[in-house]
């Protein structure tokens, strides 16, 4: 084992050098392992405590000529080799490189200072008195698990050294030791969890939380409030990953990557001056990468990185050639798969492509290209033969291939070679199904046609016609052959409009003709394929019937914690979620949200949207709109606009909408050309994340994925159980990315994050007894019966699976029972049987089991009301039940919250009232109302909800509407304080997340128009003087107007015009409200800001009881 991996490795390696070193010449090479075992795990705190002690035991045996085996001589040479001062210089050497492990850097620490101490206390002098003194203040400033023992030895080693500077000492100490104790505090909850996931053995824990604990000390250290702190979290930074990548995250490729992209991060920021950590903190990035790929040689990732920056480096070509070499020689590169073989080559012809493609290569390194491309491609291809046989068909996206064109199109100037690659590439079906691939290489054959008619300047003779682009259209006629290919469509496309713009007449009919015969093709294609669709579906759904008579298996709601839940006497029965059930023509049922085969969802955005980049930073939606019309019906558009451009998702009317828009893809918009790309694949089903967990938490969750566009919270108006969300990412690779964190233990594996691909089409199927109408439900049984009592009876009727009786928290029946049959005959036979049945006096009553009926409120109570017991009376025995408190004194200890987001939950909500010093751990009771954008509140006294009104009124919270309002979601509202009356009076938010609908924005103007709600509000439910308007405001609703009647009296009016009512009590040409259309005064300046001071007041201007008269009629003026 000449080179190990891992702290372990390395230990048992030395450990057995040690058994076998017999003379000074083996102890030295002893020595020189361990120093090469530090090179390699330079923060393994294990590593360095054997080494420092195995040279402390050198220096004492030489010291004390302790050694039997060797000669005077050797002794005489160990005592010059292994000194006092080399051994005190290791002890801190090992120190310094530990430091930072804030859990376990004192077993070093305390050794190397009992050895110290030891010293000072054989030989005190001043000299070594003012040594320890600074090794203990240096120790006190650096965050450590136990600083408190670290100070407690340093107040004992002054009181017996230095009585008279006692005081200033520990003064000066603890003064210059509050950042230390202070950074730790803020690691305190994170250390807590670690030592609580390895004090219960489990690995899995132990990763995850460190996982955690990592993303979170890299968010602390980015964090602009941090600042002073960055040199010292950045230590700490290096500490936590030396404590995971020597211990339970060695082998982790994420772990290595993370850290690269770190240190990476931080020399871009260093060398952009915008970093506040020193440079010598920084690790050299060749080393750092050069431990990585040594521990995970299968991180194809890693590699690449390695061989980017050697190059970066200025490493000459025989060293990074090494690093390929090494790479692969690893018998593990391929461990996944050829994804990590693809990367090292990917990285390798790219080293070789810049090195022959910079101005100035010589005619050497063009040569190593020119060998080298074509080989690395022949070495991926047999690498993938050898591994998966015929079946490997290379890289869906060639990598390689593009590198090899683009250096013989534009450093060889070989078209034809290049075009030979492309060739090559058509005949594998892996490319030739792929429109992406055909489109790629037309765009390729019209590069070189306009580079090679740029080239010549002389004009073609008009008998000679216009240059025409052959090759560009053969690619087309090719494609168009392939009878397989994904989207032929898109093809036919451009096909024709690159006809129309290249081509003579004669071309143009040929192409017209081969598309109008492609198109029925296609079209049988399509039926045929949905005839498929359809039938594959009747024989799933065929199947789960049959199936489904044996399983057993049970509904599985959304848990918190991957264990069982309890069945403890005292905990009630949780109902399985289900979906409602409803049946369709032929009386067959089905889950409501079960899809039948033809069936289409309602909205399918995943599939229907277009990414628009590369706009203008001044872009609105009418000018998108203008931009794609014509090229399908747009139902959202969602801007966020940067400095200098900005980036739209459009959502369209149908798939084929989506494709037509696709279209648009390069064409200009002002001075910027446009790209449009498909949106697929770009948005998550998020769930199974904490409660109180808001958008900044998932973004956090997400950050390292790519960048996140959007996260859409779902109304919770009509089932506050909902938990869930969907993140929309800018890229698929940012999505794909984020997959990877589905099944991502969260707060100690408390939640098992759920994170995949939103698919509206993947309906969720029913499973389990209960929806398979196997389980029972059973009312009135006899309170004294058993488990085994109740299944004796029902197995007359058939298999009976399993049994459950509710209970009380005394641990007895509540005379219910939840049985499940093993088929959904027997389950029927015993309701036939057993219903009605007379056991001990009660007639039972046997029907199915049923899904809970969703709530549309949210109670929380608080667990001491419970526990709460009589005050004792004037003889210290219990008095009786006090009576109920009476509803004046409720009322009185009771508030209301408006302007709630219906999409906030009630532990969200709570979290952002104790945030902002409500005391809420004061309230009894918590009811959330998203029907009415508010919740109640019970307090305990009086005084705790006075406090909680003065708190409340004004709390900004994240709106988190998701409605494309051209921002990134995290629009603020204030919340407000009502009377519980005023709150059920109030209206629920009608949020609408569409501009193709006008007359659904005018439906929602009326949200929150009840008292207390703060006037007129925009149509997500937010008050326009607290957020901005979102883009579903753009088009005005349409007003009512007043239309002229043939043969009614009074004055005739203009079309469209209305006049005004007049007072019931005035004249009729008195007074304003007399007035009629013509004789409206004009207003004047004055007027204008009179009306404005008064807009917020209960006057004429005031948002919330503006009125016009419309038909008569009283409308509410919401501003809609």
């Amino acid at each position: 084992m000449a080179n190990p991996v891992g702290e372990d490795n390395w230990v048992a390696y030395v450990d057995q050098l040690r058994r076998d070193a017999r003379d000074l010449e083996a102890c030295v090479r002893v020595v020189e392992a361990f120093r090469r075992a530090t090179l390699a795990e330079p923060g393994s705190l294990k590593v360095w405590m054997e080494y420092c002690e195995y040279f402390w035991s050198l220096y004492t045996d030489c010291e004390h000529a302790n050694l039997p085996r060797w000669s005077p001589d050797e002794i005489q040479m160990g005592r010059e080799t292994f000194t006092f001062d080399a051994a005190l210089n290791l002890w801190q050497e090992g120190y310094e490189a530990v430091r930072y492990r804030l859990d376990d850097s004192h077993e070093l620490w305390n050794r190397w200072i009992s050895l110290e101490l030891d010293l000072l206390r054989r030989t005190a002098t001043e000299a070594g008195v003012r040594r320890i003194t600074h090794l203990f203040k240096d120790r006190l400033t650096v965050p450590h698990a136990t600083w408190d023992a670290t100070s407690q030895m340093f107040s004992s080693f002054l009181s017996e050294y230095n009585r008279h500077g006692y005081e200033t000492e520990m003064q000066r100490v603890t003064q210059d030791a509050k950042q230390a104790k202070r950074l730790y505090d803020l690691r305190d909850p994170w250390e807590t969890k670690l030592a609580a996931a390895r004090r219960a053995a489990d690995p899995d824990a132990v990763r995850n939380v460190l996982s955690e604990y990592l993303e979170w000390e890299i968010r602390t250290l980015k964090s602009k409030q941090n600042a002073r702190d960055a040199p010292v979290n950045f230590q700490i930074c290096l500490g936590l990953f030396a404590r995971a990548l020597t211990g339970p995250l060695a082998a982790d490729d994420s772990t290595w990557l993370d850290y690269a992209v770190f240190i990476s991060t931080t020399h871009s920021e260093l060398k952009a001056g915008r970093s506040a950590v020193p440079a010598a903190l920084v690790p050299n990035m060749l080393d750092l990468l050069q431990r990585a790929v040594r521990h995970v040689p299968w991180s194809g990732p890693l590699w690449a990185r390695y061989i980017l920056i050697a190059e970066e480096a200025g490493l000459q070509f025989t060293d990074i050639e090494t690093i390929k070499h090494a790479a692969t020689d690893s018998a593990q590169l391929d461990r996944d798969g050829m994804a990590g073989v693809l990367d090292m080559y990917a990285a390798w012809c790219g080293y070789l492509k810049r090195s022959a493609m910079k101005a100035s290569a010589t005619e050497e390194e063009v040569d190593v290209a020119e060998v080298g491309l074509p080989a690395a491609i022949e070495d991926v291809q047999h690498w993938g033969k050898r591994k998966y046989g015929d079946q490997y068909q290379g890289d869906p996206d060639y990598r390689l291939e593009k590198i090899l064109i683009q250096f013989l199109t534009e450093k060889k100037d070989d078209v034809e070679g290049a075009r030979e690659v492309w060739e090559e590439l058509s005949r594998v079906p892996l490319h030739a199904n792929s429109y992406d691939f055909w489109l790629n290489w037309y765009l390729w054959e019209m590069m070189v046609f306009s580079a090679a008619r740029s080239k010549s300047r002389s004009p073609v003779p008009l008998s000679q016609g216009l240059p025409v682009p052959t090759h560009a259209t053969r690619v087309f006629t090719r494609a168009l052959q392939v009878r397989t290919v994904d989207w032929p469509e898109r093809l036919m496309e451009v096909y024709l409009r690159h006809c129309n713009d290249y081509e003579p007449a004669e071309t143009l009919r040929e192409a017209h003709d081969t598309i109008y015969k492609t198109r029925k093709g296609v079209a049988k294609r399509r039926a045929r394929e949905a005839a498929q669709a359809v039938q594959a579906a009747q024989e799933a759904a065929a199947a789960e019937t049959t199936d489904g008579a044996g399983a057993q298996a049970e509904d599985q709601p959304m848990t918190d914690a991957d264990g069982v839940s309890s069945a403890s006497p005292g905990s009630k029965r949780k109902r399985e979620q289900t979906l409602d059930v409803e049946e369709d023509a032929a009386g067959h049922k089905r889950a409501k949200s079960e899809a039948l085969p033809g069936d289409e969802p309602k909205r399918d955005r995943e599939n229907t949207s277009v990414w628009l980049t590369d706009l203008p930073a001044d872009i609105t939606q009418t000018k998108i709109k203008q931009f794609l019309q014509g090229y399908g019906r747009i139902v959202n558009i969602d801007v966020k606009k940067g400095d200098d451009s900005a980036v739209a998702l459009v959502e369209l009317g149908s798939p084929d909408d989506a494709r037509s828009a696709l279209l648009r893809d390069g064409r200009y918009l002002g001075q910027n050309v446009v790209r449009v790309s498909a949106a697929t694949d770009c948005t998550l089903f998020v769930t199974n994340y904490p409660p109180e967990a808001d958008e900044q938490f998932l973004r956090g969750l997400f950050d390292k994925c790519g960048e996140i566009f959007g996260v859409r919270f779902p109304s919770l108006k009509y089932n506050t159980k909902r938990r869930f969300c969907y993140v929309t990412f800018r890229t698929r690779d940012a999505a794909a990315a984020a997959t990877k964190l589905d099944g991502k233990s969260l707060e100690s594996g408390k939640y098992r994050l759920v994170a995949k691909f939103s698919d509206p089409a993947a309906r969720q199927q029913r499973h389990g007894a209960q929806a398979e109408e196997r389980e029972l439900h059973v009312v009135n049984l006899p309170r004294s019966m058993s488990e085994d009592d109740v299944r004796g009876i029902f197995s007359k009727a058939g298999r009976v699976v399993s049994v459950r009786l509710p209970r009380t928290m005394a641990g007895h029946s509540t005379g219910t029972a939840f049985i499940v049959m093993e088929t959904r005959e027997e389950a029927k036979e015993a309701i036939r049987t057993l219903g009605g049945f007379v056991f001990g006096q009660h007639p039972i009553k046997v029907e199915l089991s049923r899904p809970p009926v969703a709530k549309t409120t949210a109670t929380t109570r608080a667990s001491r009301l419970s526990t709460m017991s009589p005050e004792p009376g004037p003889s210290g025995s219990s008095t009786s039940t006090p009576p109920p408190p009476a509803p004046a004194d409720i009322a009185a200890r009771t508030i209301a919250v408006l302007n709630v987001p219906d999409t906030m939950t009630d532990a969200r909500l709570r979290t952002v009232l104790a945030t902002a010093g409500v005391p809420v751990d004061e309230a009894v009771k918590f009811v959330l109302h998203p029907k009415h954008g508010g919740a109640v509140i019970e307090f305990a006294t009086q005084a705790a909800a006075g406090k909680a009104s003065l708190v409340v009124d004004g709390i900004e919270v994240d709106a988190s509407t998701g409605l494309g309002d051209g921002s990134d979601g995290t629009g603020k509202r204030k919340l407000k304080i009502a009377t519980v009356q005023e709150l059920f009076k109030a209206k629920a938010e009608k949020r609408v997340d569409r501009i193709d609908k006008p007359s659904a924005l005018g439906a929602s103007s009326s949200a929150s128009s009840g008292p207390g709600s703060g006037g007129s509000t925009s149509n997500n439910g937010v008050n326009p003087a607290d957020a901005s308007t979102p883009a579903t405001s753009m088009q005005p609703p349409a007003l009512s107007v007043r239309r002229p009647v043939v043969g009614k009296g009074g004055p005739k009016r203009l079309l469209g015009f209305v006049g005004a009512r007049k007072d019931a009590g005035s004249g009729s040409g008195s007074g304003a409200t007399g007035l009629t259309n013509g004789d409206v005064p004009a207003k004047n300046n004055a007027d204008f800001r009179k009306l404005f001071l008064n807009s917020g007041s209960d006057g004429v201007g005031s948002s919330s009881s503006a009125a016009r008269e419309v038909d008569g009629k009283e409308e509410n003026n919401h501003g809609g």
